[in-house]
């Protein structure tokens, strides 16, 4: 195992200036964030002269307000195309794959005002495979992967669990196709988190990694030795990149990060 950190979470004004601080703080790569618009390819020039001076990429999260699964037809389409992107440009870096949500923001079943959504299971499941399927098919040419993310039930209502992101990358057939588990998420919506990474096995093809507070590893009561052992006993070999707040000054609050997973690395 791998561990990374977001490139917002990092102290320096450059790419090269956050990795000599992450790669001395014990860190073996960074994940970068890939806006909306095509914003991400904009980067490449950017990004590539990163990875020749030695900067080691992990991954890309897409960061817009707009997913696989939107509502509307234009938006999941102008999603997928930006996802496409990502994919295209994160292979250019040698980073394992691009991460997206269902959706995020666009309804919960668990907010008011109660109501069901637009759309029925049915169809988000059929929506979201076509989706994944598509991605997953451009990621195979490339060599890298579609992590697909479960999030819990206030931010969106028709993936919560590694069990139904396990079943859509199942059903789509792909080893192109992965599950991306958070343990933020999964600290909400799995009886026991470690099980669940269990269960999913092989599928499980990217961590982010968050304290139940979403703040940094050693904040709050997650059981990260479960965790860990979880992770082990599948022989999970990628990376476990930081998505979440910082309490403290990341100048000392990263290094303690390593220090406490580091023994399962």
């Amino acid at each position: 195992m791998k561990l990374a950190c977001q490139e917002q979470l990092i102290p320096g004004d450059t790419l090269e200036k956050k990795w000599e601080f992450a790669s001395g703080a014990g860190f073996g790569g960074i994940e970068l964030l890939g806006r909306g618009n095509f914003e991400f390819e904009k980067r490449l020039s950017e990004l590539q002269s990163a990875r020749q001076a030695g900067v080691v990429i992990s991954s890309v999260c897409v960061a817009m307000d707009h997913f696989i699964g939107d509502l509307d037809p234009k938006r999941r389409r102008d999603a997928i195309e930006n996802m496409k992107s990502l994919l295209t440009v994160i292979a250019e870096l040698d980073g394992a794959g691009a991460i997206t949500p269902a959706s995020f923001g666009v309804w919960s079943n668990a907010l008011p005002p109660w109501e069901p959504s637009p759309r029925t299971p049915e169809d988000d499941r059929a929506i979201l495979i076509e989706g994944v399927a598509e991605l997953a098919e451009h990621a195979r040419a490339l060599g890298v992967a579609v992590l697909f993310e479960p999030l819990n039930r206030y931010e969106d209502h028709m993936v919560n669990r590694v069990s139904q992101a396990a079943d859509i990358c199942q059903e789509v057939g792909m080893n192109s196709a992965k599950v991306m588990a958070d343990s933020f998420h999964m600290n909400i919506e799995e009886d026991d988190p470690a099980n669940a990474l269990r269960d999913g096995g092989d599928l499980i093809g990217h961590v982010h990694i968050a304290d139940s507070a979403r703040l940094q590893p050693g904040t709050g009561h997650l059981n990260w030795q479960g965790l860990m052992e979880a992770l082990l006993e599948i022989r999970y070999e990628g990376w476990l990149a930081m998505e979440c707040g910082i309490r403290g000054d990341p100048r000392e609050a990263l290094p303690r990060v390593v220090e406490l997973l580091g023994a399962w690395m």
